[in-house]
């Protein structure tokens, strides 16, 4: 399927996804929101997809959500739109393949709670971060004020949320916003990079990991303690763990990673 404001393009087990709104800095309107849940849709149920990059074209990841569009809603279309950010962070978030955002420059407000939800933000030496929704009359609506305490903390969360202020990528790996920072010219290498990685990795392994760690937060220690039990437990019945043990185990073995089942 073609869209009109992503790029989309498949190479060697990776999905690359490229916001392409340049003109308006890749702001997140109504109609790009819409496209970003059909594309990734479509991701969730293709077997040839991995793992997946997102970016910006041109010099930003994502402004933010585009105040054009905003500043004439009703209380109503407000909350559609609110309910359709949600729903596309909660897709991206929750799809069982690893989601990597390339941040290439301004990730803000929604550009920056499009990054969380991802499972790992690398970032490029140029990027900014930040939730200046404050700065409008409202808060960040889409999930920003769940997800940013869950990377960063509370206080810094709560900070960041009501100065709005906008911080460089340095600052941003410092405070646990973003896992890596690279030269602008590096980003995308080092991401697929990873990307390829994780590849090497067992798919059960990885989402179930991923899915204990993402769930565990919503739930005291001694229930996510739980959770990661019997999340272990349902593993041992795939042919994954039973392929990395005996490559593990066997004296003889080649060198290199095991061949898992789904890569």
């Amino acid at each position: 399927m073609s869209y009109k404001n992503v790029k989309f393009e498949k190479k060697e087990g990776i999905g690359f996804v490229t916001i392409n709104r340049p003109e308006a800095l890749n702001a997140l309107n109504g109609e790009l929101l819409g496209e970003l849940y059909e594309l990734y849709t479509e991701i969730k149920n293709d077997d040839e997809v991995k793992t997946v990059i997102m970016t910006g074209e041109g010099r930003a990841f994502v402004a933010g959500a585009d105040i054009a569009q905003m500043v004439g809603l009703s209380t109503q279309e407000m909350r559609r739109l609110a309910e359709k950010g949600q729903a596309v962070m909660n897709l991206i978030e929750d799809i069982d393949k690893v989601v990597i955002a390339a941040v290439n420059g301004f990730a803000l407000g929604g550009g920056n709670e499009l990054a969380m939800a991802c499972d790992f933000r690398f970032a490029s030496e140029k990027a900014k971060f930040g939730q200046p929704e404050v700065n409008l009359g409202i808060p960040p609506f889409f999930g920003g004020t769940q997800r940013l305490p869950r990377l960063v903390g509370n206080g810094m969360a709560k900070y960041l949320i009501c100065s709005a202020e906008m911080i460089d990528a340095g600052e941003a790996m410092r405070i646990g916003l973003v896992e890596r920072v690279f030269p602008a010219e590096e980003l995308m290498d080092e991401a697929v990079k990873f990307a390829k990685l994780i590849m090497t990795k067992s798919p059960i392994g990885v989402n179930v990991s991923i899915d204990a760690v993402n769930k565990g937060t919503d739930v005291d220690k001694k229930n996510g303690i739980t959770l990661e039990k019997e999340l272990a437990v349902s593993c041992f019945s795939s042919e994954d763990r039973i392929i990395g043990m005996k490559h593990f185990l066997d004296k003889n073995k080649e060198k290199g990673n095991p061949k898992f089942i789904g890569k």
